[in-house]
């Protein structure tokens, strides 16, 4: 019998690009799973936002495993779920949040490699990172823990003068690690693109943007998974405002129906 890691991981090796439904809650879950999605990713930027927090792990760990948990006990797709930096200052720690989530059913994780303090995201050091993402892929072994690991490099989300080169040389850093996918947000361009995925095996995974191509055209470049990010949760919220805005002038709710 195939386990849900399996099958998560064989999503990423399959000719059509995984298209990740992200959420923040249930009913946003439910709403991927009744459309026919294969997978669901968390948002963490969404779900801290509706508990109130900004995103960067200002959220405690703890209201963002009762989501998840709720998400798992309402639904049947494999979550993947945004774990920022790891949610810890050591890698026992990181190990240590990974295994509840494997151990409420979890398939895949994202964790980023760069930090955010005092409201400032910066990258982290490319070899430092690349020995914890080392160290924490062993204790995972050890330890008979599966779960898809996605690296987030956010080189181009940073916008670093030399986003490229950089990206192409932490990604043969990190994939020494044995680590599962490499998500590279912010990365929109054809030609960029094209560079990166001829310099590795591991699938390579986009975000939603303005100017991302097409779905076909990701395809044809060798893109395997496309996330949404928390542009979905943004855009609700956005016509929620611009719909509640209505009411007190209009003095009707003509503007729901």
């Amino acid at each position: 019998m195939t386990m849900p890691f399996e099958k998560f991981k064989k999503l990423h090796h399959s000719e059509q690009p995984l298209l990740i439904g992200n959420v923040w809650d249930v009913q946003s879950a439910l709403i991927y799973q009744n459309l026919g999605y294969q997978a669901i990713g968390t948002s963490s930027a969404a779900i801290a936002t509706s508990f109130g927090y900004e995103d960067g792990e200002n959220i405690p760990f703890q209201d963002y495993l009762f989501m998840i948990k709720r998400i798992l006990d309402r639904t049947t797709l494999p979550l993947t779920v945004d774990l920022e930096s790891g949610y810890g200052k050591d890698v026992k720690t990181i190990f240590e949040n990974i295994n509840k989530l494997y151990e409420l059913g979890v398939v895949g994780i994202n964790l980023e490699d760069s930090l955010v303090l005092d409201g400032i995201r910066s990258i982290a050091d490319a070899a430092v990172f690349s020995l914890k993402l080392e160290q924490l892929v062993q204790m995972l072994k050890e330890n008979n823990v599966e779960v898809f690991i996605n690296v987030r490099c956010d080189t181009f989300l940073l916008g670093l003068p030399n986003a490229l080169a950089e990206t192409i040389a932490r990604i043969k850093l990190y994939e020494r690690t044995a680590i599962d996918g490499i998500f590279l947000p912010c990365l929109t361009d054809e030609k960029d693109i094209k560079s990166v995925i001829e310099t590795t095996s591991v699938p390579i995974n986009v975000m939603c943007m303005p100017d991302l191509p097409d779905f076909d055209r990701l395809k044809s470049l060798g893109i395997k998974r496309i996330s949404m990010g928390n542009f979905v949760n943004n855009y609700i919220y956005q016509k929620m405002n611009e719909v509640s805005a209505s009411f007190v002038p209009n003095q009707n709710f003509s503007t729901l129906f």
